[in-house]
């Protein structure tokens, strides 16, 4: 191993301790995707109702990632990451005395800061680690996506523990909040030498938001991430409508899109490492493209006239061809997310905190509209597969989008390639 690519002492540390954090953040991050189902019948809500009150958490866990990824480059990961932990426990608790359905709102927006914890930790472990294995160091703690597939399992067996009483999950869940900001603490570790230097302004830190290579991050992201945590809220509630399963079962299957859709990220990190950011991100795209292509086709009964007379054809997923195809949906969305992340790294490496902040606030915000586009999209056609179909239609743009930027960029390149070799000779 060459010098420039020792780990420091200590990075490994900050690596598990961020990682391990940031799943708790993330289960309960996503504690609606399971709670949100009886507290859906609790209140006899409509699927875009249902949509708005698991979404809300995610789009204040949105809204708080630019600045907290500013205050990351500035004060360093683990005084904001422990900051922010320990305000999320109290509006966790008070979640299980809510009655009405504003109240959930209004405490949904509190528990989703629990979702900013991404661009507080995408920073912190980044600069501990050698650019050659920033991809790799970013993708492992990117995998707390996992906390998702988390409160499949744990949210479930909970209620069933209860009685069928949802309102154990955030109490035991504010407490695991407490205790794991206690164990961030004092396992994690600062090297002040990677905050941004104080003398930096808030203008100076913002000023790269204006490149259009964000932009066109943002997109990619809004995609793989918002996508992710889009179908991560919804798929619980579309098993048991789409296939009539209990929650227990349909969570557990829901997992299979969530669990790869996390603990694969750092698989992904080491892929753009080897491979380049480019290539990873314009296969991830095309596979998305292949399967929600199919998952958006409606359980679909047709007659056609034959020579026998009229004929009934059946055409639709069965549960276990649909899970399939799910499962690798949520790999394609584990690679993505850490390949644009790893665009972000060779790009804007001195101000990874601001820029992964507005990439992820993009991705949140898909990951807000999606589930409310969801319900809307349901209750106007009665057809559950159009969230696939919205999804699609958002894979077409970002396929579009990488064709013409990244042609562009390359002809630019070839030109000024042999403009050089032209004034050598």
């Amino acid at each position: 191993m060459t010098q420039p690519d020792k780990v420091p002492p200590g990075a490994t540390k900050v690596l598990v301790s961020s990682t391990f954090a940031f799943t708790i953040c993330f289960a309960v991050w996503m504690m609606f995707a399971v709670v949100g189902i009886p507290i859906k019948t609790q209140l006899g809500l409509s699927e875009t109702q249902f949509g708005l009150l698991a979404a809300m958490p995610v789009l204040t866990g949105s809204l708080v990632r630019v600045p907290l990824g500013i205050w990351t480059d500035r004060y360093g990961g683990r005084v904001v990451l422990f900051s922010l932990m320990l305000c999320t426990v109290i509006p966790i608790w008070m979640m299980s005395y809510a009655t009405e359905y504003w109240h959930f709102l209004l405490l949904a927006l509190f528990v989703g800061i629990a979702g900013g914890s991404f661009s507080v930790g995408t920073p912190y472990v980044a600069r501990w680690f050698p650019k050659s294995r920033q991809g790799f160091a970013m993708g492992v703690f990117g995998a707390g996506n996992s906390g998702s597939a988390l409160t499949k399992f744990v949210a479930p067996a909970l209620i069933a523990a209860a009685g069928g009483a949802w309102v154990i999950v955030p109490q035991v869940y504010a407490v695991a909040m407490l205790i794991t900001a206690i164990l961030f603490w004092f396992f994690s570790s600062t090297n002040p030498a990677h905050n941004v230097p104080s003398t930096a302004s808030l203008g100076t830190q913002l000023k790269m938001l204006k490149d259009p290579r964000v932009w066109r991050y943002c997109q990619y992201y809004s995609v793989v991430f918002g996508g992710y945590v889009a179908l991560a809220l919804w798929m619980t509630k579309y098993y048991i409508g789409e296939y009539g399963f209990d929650i227990k079962l349909a969570a557990l299957l829901a997992a299979c899109f969530s669990l790869p859709g996390g603990v694969l990220r750092a698989i992904g990190g080491w892929i753009s490492d080897k491979y380049g950011a480019y290539r990873t991100t314009w296969w991830v795209m095309w596979v998305c493209w292949v399967c929600f292509f199919i998952l958006s086709y409606p359980q679909t009964d047709f007659t056609v006239m034959t020579v026998d007379g009229p004929r009934t054809f059946h055409i639709g997923l069965n549960p276990w061809m649909f899970t399939i195809l799910l499962f690798i949906a949520g790999i394609a969305t584990a690679v993505g997310k850490a390949s644009v992340f790893k665009f972000i790294a060779n790009d804007f490496g001195q101000n990874i905190g601001a820029v992964s902040g507005m990439v992820g606030l993009a991705g949140g915000l898909g990951g807000f509209l999606l589930p409310i586009m969801f319900g809307l999209a349901v209750d106007l056609t009665g057809i559950r597969s159009s969230c696939f179909m919205l999804l699609y239609g958002t894979v077409c743009v970002s396929l579009i989008w990488m064709h013409f930027s990244f042609r562009r960029e390359s002809v630019e390149a070839g030109q000024r390639a042999l403009a050089g070799k032209a004034v050598a000779h």
